[in-house]
């Protein structure tokens, strides 16, 4: 087990990750009814001048407290240092949905040491939902311990996705669903893969899947899902880094039935 070090004010990494995605929450939902400036980085890819100010409120207290961490975040220019940590920030995951009004959407802080996950925050700040997870100590949601799902059988559940913007994946990503229905309970698309992961990580949803995802975007439910006894893994059935664009969360036991009910889909290509 990695020991984090603790912040220049004497907190622990813990406490100052999920400090800064409260405060970054309390600005995000602040403007949340306001008028926002969109700008599109892609046909489907939304950033609006509240992501920026949040980013901005999150280093500010991350860059204070570990001024010799590397940064990756999203809407800035990656930070490299000399340090084996660095933080990885989404100041708002599912800003298309904050950008619409749907108040579905989360603020994501993760630590990784040496590339690996060792810390994750995700908070979804309409809920004051705070879902965290420490290597080897467990995944919470608001102090309680929280797992994955242990239901045995993919008829048996809920299955969370997104589609994303690269569009022809989205579409494979649907023939996928179309071949597994009716065999399952439901399916959702939320728009905030950082908060379908978390969900997968307690049980809401029994699986989440996606074909195409930015380390900012995983960070956080690698750690969530991991430490609630789960497993993430890539479309080819490889555990996954922040290093991989696909994920698949879940408990062992779905993850082998998925893996088998979908091989030679042109999704898992």
């Amino acid at each position: 087990m990695i020991n984090l070090p603790v912040g220049v004010s004497g907190r622990t990494a813990l406490d100052i990750a999920t400090d800064a995605a409260r405060t970054a929450g309390d600005l995000v939902v602040g403007s949340f009814d306001s008028e926002k400036e969109v700008k599109f980085k892609g046909r489907n890819d939304v950033v609006t001048d509240v992501d920026v100010a949040s980013e901005a409120a999150i280093l500010n207290l991350l860059q204070t407290e570990y001024p010799d961490f590397g940064v990756l975040a999203e809407e800035s220019d990656e930070i490299v240092t000399d340090s084996s940590f660095s933080w990885i920030v989404d100041p708002i995951d599912g800003t298309r949905n904050y950008a619409s009004g749907i108040p579905h959407f989360c603020i994501v802080v993760a630590l990784q040491c040496d590339g690996e996950i060792v810390l994750g925050v995700t908070y979804d700040p309409v809920r004051k939902e705070m879902f965290y997870a420490e290597n080897g100590k467990g995944a919470y949601l608001n102090g309680h311990r929280v797992s994955v799902s242990n239901k045995e059988r993919l008829e048996q559940c809920v299955i969370g996705f997104d589609l994303g913007y690269v569009d022809d994946k989205a579409a494979m990503a649907l023939d996928l669903v179309k071949s597994l229905w009716p065999n399952m309970q439901a399916i959702r698309v939320t728009g905030s893969s950082a908060l379908g992961l978390a969900y997968a990580a307690c049980g809401r949803f029994d699986m989440y899947f996606h074909h195409h995802l930015y380390p900012w975007d995983i960070a956080s439910g690698l750690a969530l899902v991991k430490e609630g006894g789960g497993l993430v893994v890539d479309k080819n059935g490889q555990e996954t880094t922040v290093k991989n664009s696909s994920v698949i969360g879940s408990s062992k036991v779905l993850i082998v039935e998925f893996l088998e009910l979908t091989k030679g889909m042109e999704w898992r290509m």
